[in-house]
């Protein structure tokens, strides 16, 4: 138990989130660097004198950067007082964003290195954060939860934010604004004081991954992280072909698709995570996690096989919330079982996300341009079904009565 006075009842979404104010909007000022850079790459790319193609292929250089130094520095977060590894992973973000609005392209190389590196650091951090502001009870795995539900809301609506702002200034003063907008929020984190915690183990580097990989289920839950990031962004990566080839749907009527799945992923996560982390929820967790994975499976399936564009939208809505039950699911055992070193566990599974993007959009890819959209569902497929495989292995073995 840490020294922070566990809350008995889950308060209210609006009376945690009043409480989490700069952690929350921490983590949707997080997605707004890569959000500039890809709403305007065409004009970024112009700008740079490079090719679109290369100029995007940069987000993945990112993704590098976010996973290296992501598992390289995830067993340390629980040595550092977070406040101060937030504000680091804000300074990344505004120095990045600062270069980016230069517009040249080793600029914007660094700009992509640093992203990645700010958000590796920013993303774990404010979860953990929010979850050290509620102790150990059930408000911590909500409180964490909530970070994430945010950070969907923001995916969902930034992209339009940042378009009105950029009729003004262009998109590189988008890039000064956020850089000005994460500065302010490092400099209120540097002055902000962390929750009094009891004394924990002052681990090595080492002896935190061994710590880590003692506590019941956390490697299974890093893996489901790691298999259900890559199956769902798999997905994503190659939604627009699909309504493009399947439906001939336009990218404005597409856009209408893409909100569609972004609130159906925000709606089940917020959902999960307030029943998850219920006071009085008789249903494991555990258990929802692997239900909810058993439906993405059949969802993700089913979809590349849908018959029309009703089913096709109806199943996107299932694949994106039944994703978001198990992101919630994922997010809240960590918190419950890893305890001190939540933190660390929290980064080691960013960093397995990371990899994941990498590991569905190229999976997806391949098996796209091997058999086409079967080919994909096969491969999303079997993706899900390893990270359903992995997440029975999440329980602790059931103890038989004497």
């Amino acid at each position: 138990m840490t020294g922070v006075t566990a809350v008995a009842a889950v308060p209210g979404d609006l009376r945690m989130a009043r409480a989490l104010g700069p952690v929350l909007l921490a983590a949707a000022v997080g997605l707004l660097p890569f959000t500039v850079f890809s709403t305007f790459l065409v004009p970024i790319a112009e700008e740079a004198g490079s090719g679109v193609a290369v100029m995007g292929s940069l987000r993945g250089l990112g993704g590098l950067a976010a996973l290296a130094v992501g598992a390289g520095m995830a067993p340390l977060l629980d040595r550092l007082p977070k406040q101060y590894v937030a504000a680091a992973g804000l300074a990344l973000l505004s120095l990045s964003s600062a270069l980016g609005a230069t517009g040249c392209f080793t600029a914007m190389v660094a700009f992509a290195v640093l992203v990645g590196a700010g958000t590796s650091l920013l993303s774990p951090v404010v979860a953990a954060m929010a979850a050290d502001r509620f102790g150990d009870g059930p408000a911590a795995g909500r409180a964490a939860t909530l970070v994430t539900a945010t950070q969907s809301l923001a995916a969902m609506f930034a992209a339009p934010l940042v378009v009105a702002p950029a009729l003004l200034w262009g998109w590189q003063g988008n890039l000064v604004a956020v850089a000005v907008l994460t500065f302010a929020l490092a400099a209120v984190f540097l002055t902000r004081r962390g929750p009094v915690l009891a004394p924990r183990p002052r681990l090595g580097y080492l002896e935190a991954l061994r710590a880590l990989g003692s506590v019941p289920g956390a490697r299974p839950l890093v893996a489901v992280a790691l298999l259900r990031t890559g199956a769902f962004m798999g997905y994503l990566s190659y939604l627009a072909a699909y309504y493009d080839g399947r439906f001939s749907l336009s990218p404005s009527v597409f856009a209408l698709v893409w909100t569609l799945s972004g609130g159906s992923f925000f709606v089940g996560n917020l959902l999960a995570g307030r029943f998850t982390n219920a006071a009085s929820a008789r249903v494991r967790t555990e258990r929802v996690l692997v239900v909810c994975l058993a439906v993405a499976l059949g969802a993700v399936v089913g979809f590349y096989f849908a018959p029309s564009l009703p089913v096709a939208l109806g199943l996107t809505m299932v694949v994106g919330a039944s994703h978001a039950t198990a992101s919630a699911c994922v997010t809240t055992l960590i918190v419950r079982r890893c305890g001190p070193l939540r933190g660390s566990a929290l980064g080691i599974s960013a960093a397995g996300m990371s990899l994941g993007v990498f590991v569905g959009s190229a999976l997806g890819g391949i098996g796209l341009g091997v058999a086409g959209f079967p080919g994909t569902a096969a491969v999303l497929g079997g993706l899900t079904l390893a990270a359903l495989i992995a997440a029975s292995r999440v329980s602790p073995p059931v103890k038989l009565a004497q």
